[in-house]
């Protein structure tokens, strides 16, 4: 079987598990930080912390932004529920804006038609959550004028985007947002198997974060509420969760974050060859490529026209290929529709569930099997 993805892991990988686990420590060590500061070094952040997984991220997120109960927060239809669900968790309601049809990401026109609404109806979002789809980076500036203009904050999902560039600024580097997220998952860009991380340049911010991770724990005795000089005291200063990443996990981002440029210029590679060959067919739409950014293509998107995609899904995986869809819209979810969502309400994103197709792009991948891809696709086709 040829997967749409798969992680990548070598022998530099698999030594610097080992070497953790034959280590004193096996979480709170000295790889944690490590990682950290190779992330933030990447981005060109201020400041980055780790955890256990971007969902986590991306709760913790919302919590220091202030998402409460009755406040409003906006993301696109065609993500992975965590978009969706972070605000959730903190009682907040959900709304969505759809998406553009030729970039996939979310559409500014749409954006601020309906932040002109909500405005008139007192319902403007508290914070608006914009995912760059597969790696393609959304239209960041456009928006940051936009956060301005109605006073709403900007959570990146960046789950997709470790390592792209926008109008030659690196993703994470917090330029057009308050925090960005990054996904770790095996199957994204660079992998700790679980993990995620938040990228951001306010120390407020980073400070909550950070406290909310580790259980609500202060150690720090220069952040005490109270005066102790006592060397093992410290404070629980507010409800938190352990979302903490694992020294094993971390060390597997350090030696992964080494080779992402490397991970890059093979997706390139093979995302050419995918131009190059399916453009000639008019029943397929290739990604769109953009002069103003350069995507971590994590994920390799077509959509196939006249209904055709669930047939050659079916018909690529009993040939051994193994292609998915990203993503079934979020509010054609049942959990979502009974939130009162309801089919119709965001077209572009409910055409591009029913087009997108998601074909196999990794480091890994063998020319001759993305040949094959190639071959099989236009053969059923």
């Amino acid at each position: 079987m040829i997967p749409y993805s798969t992680q990548t892991i070598e022998k530099e990988e698999i030594k610097s598990v080992t070497d953790v686990l034959k280590s004193n420590f096996l979480t709170g060590g000295p790889p944690v930080k490590r990682f950290e500061e190779l992330i933030s070094n990447k981005t060109k952040s201020k400041f980055a912390l780790s955890f256990n997984s971007a969902t986590s991220a991306l709760h913790l997120s919302c919590l220091a932004l202030g998402l409460k109960k009755n406040d409003y927060f906006w993301t696109v239809p065609n993500t992975f529920v965590s978009s969706a669900t972070c605000g959730l968790l903190c009682d907040a309601k959900v709304d969505f804006v759809d998406i553009d049809a030729s970039s996939n990401n979310i559409s500014v026109r749409a954006l601020k038609d309906k932040l002109h609404k909500a405005k008139k109806n007192k319902k403007l979002p508290k914070i608006v959550i914009p995912v760059h789809l597969a790696g393609f980076p959304y239209k960041q500036d456009e928006i940051w004028e936009l956060s301005k203009e109605f006073n709403f904050k900007i959570i990146e999902d960046a789950s997709h985007a470790f390592g792209a560039r926008y109008k030659n600024n690196i993703i994470g580097n917090c330029k057009w947002s308050d925090i960005t997220v990054f996904s770790f998952h095996p199957v994204k860009i660079i992998t700790t198997a679980e993990g995620g991380a938040i990228t951001t340049n306010d120390k407020d911010l980073k400070k909550k974060i950070s406290l909310l991770r580790d259980n609500g724990l202060e150690r720090n005795f220069k952040n005490f509420k109270y005066k102790n000089t006592k060397r093992w005291y410290y404070e629980h200063q507010l409800l938190g969760y352990n979302y903490r990443m694992n020294d094993i996990q971390a060390s597997l981002g350090i030696t992964q974050i080494k080779k992402v440029n490397k991970f890059h210029a093979k997706r390139k590679k093979i995302a050419k060859l995918y131009n190059e060959k399916l453009s000639k067919n008019s029943k397929i739409n290739i990604p769109v490529f953009e002069k103003y950014f350069d995507p971590s293509l994590h994920l390799y998107v077509v959509k196939i026209k006249n209904n055709k995609r669930d047939k050659l899904l079916i018909k690529l995986r009993k040939k051994g290929i193994y292609t998915n869809v990203h993503y079934l819209p979020i509010h054609f979810h049942p959990f979502f529709k009974k939130l009162g969502f309801k089919s119709g309400q965001y077209p572009n994103s409910e055409k591009y569930g029913a087009e997108a197709l998601s074909i196999p792009i990794y480091p890994n991948l063998k020319n001759k099997d993305q040949k094959k891809v190639i071959k099989e696709i236009l053969k059923i086709l």
